[in-house]
């Protein structure tokens, strides 16, 4: 394995329990899980990563404390936790994955494919489900079709609908280019118009870059606990259990991989308040107070709508899309607390 440095760990998992990396063939593509565990007889809590292609939490974050929606040194004591590296991410790379089964129906049938290796793996009826950024749709979406394998769904940064996302996107984008005063930003956005892009790759990738260049994603609170894009890639990086290409093929592979033309129309068509008006299972809410890359008004509407036997919203004071340092530890005692009472 190439690598330059790793990190010392935040916590180890004790001998009776279980900290180990696992496999599962799906559809003829190997794909790789972390599970962490002080003891194994503990409810299952299985997180789906955002994306596609930002294997943050994954199989990177063995021993690492901060994960970007959560903290998991207390979790691995209340849990059996579940990271995934999601087929053409991470761990879970390969040359041979097809491109055509890069579709939001297959990311689906993937994750229903690890729950069912899980609940027999470790013998438990049911599990808890939580999913961040593009995981919250991979997520809800197999939360709605089977809900009787699950005790509940956490939605961390929830998309609602891509498309009405990415109207309020583009409008944050305008504002911040004219309060910038950049010219090539606002003569781009302008000749790009405004969303829906269904004409591919390129119409669709100019907006995330001025997303990604106005940091849409990290909010600075004014401390250390300010999570940024380099600090998110320095858990991939410093991580005992990844190469550098398995950096590569995060960041670069298997983004290249992950974004057809196809997967852009899976990503336009799903539409949760249509899709979604009721969930059979509780559904607890996370979502930062600052985002601006998944606007907190479109979770705040569908919060309101939304049928459920259970539902609840917490905001993130100091957060935008990834969470700060001191709101994921509040988020893990969120999971902690919140999911105890919904184990049934």
């Amino acid at each position: 394995m190439m690598k330059l440095f790793t990190r010392k760990p935040d916590f180890k998992v004790s001998e009776k329990g279980i900290s180990s990396i696992e496999s599962v063939m799906i559809d003829g593509v190997r794909q790789y899980l972390l599970i962490q565990a002080e003891d194994p007889s503990k409810p299952i809590l299985l997180m789906i990563h955002g994306g596609p292609s930002m294997p943050v939490p994954g199989l990177s974050n063995r021993g690492k404390d901060y994960a970007m929606v959560t903290g998991t040194k207390e979790l691995v004591k209340h849990f059996t936790l579940v990271f995934w590296d999601q087929r053409g991410t991470g761990k879970s790379y390969t040359k041979q994955t097809p491109k055509e089964s890069m579709r939001l129906k297959q990311y689906i049938s993937d994750a229903n494919s690890i729950t069912e290796y899980l609940l027999k793996r470790f013998n438990q009826p049911k599990l808890h489900l939580a999913g961040h950024s593009w995981g919250s749709v991979i997520a809800l979406s197999l939360a709605n079709q089977h809900p009787e394998k699950f005790h509940s769904y956490t939605a961390f940064s929830q998309i609602t609908s891509w498309v009405e996302n990415d109207k309020l996107c583009y409008q944050w984008l305008l504002k911040r280019a004219k309060e910038t005063e950049n010219q090539k930003a606002l003569k781009e956005l302008t000749e790009v118009g405004e969303p829906p892009y269904l004409t591919g790759y390129k119409q669709w990738s100019l907006m995330r870059k001025w997303l990604l260049k106005y940091n849409s994603m990290f909010y600075n609170a004014g401390d250390k606990g300010s999570t940024t894009f380099a600090k998110c890639t320095a858990i991939m990086l410093t991580s005992p259990d990844y190469s550098l290409m398995d950096v590569y093929h995060s960041l670069i592979s298997g983004f290249k991989l992950a974004y057809t033309d196809e997967m852009i129309a899976d990503l336009n068509h799903f539409n949760f308040f249509r899709d979604v008006p009721k969930l059979d299972i509780p559904i607890t809410f996370i979502h930062g107070e600052k985002e601006t890359h998944v606007f907190g008004e479109l979770v705040q509407k569908y919060y309101e709508q939304l049928e459920a036997p259970q539902k609840k919203l917490f905001w993130s004071k100091k957060s935008s899309h990834a969470f700060h340092v001191d709101d994921a530890k509040e988020n893990e005692q969120i999971l902690i607390n919140e999911l105890a009472k919904l184990t049934n």
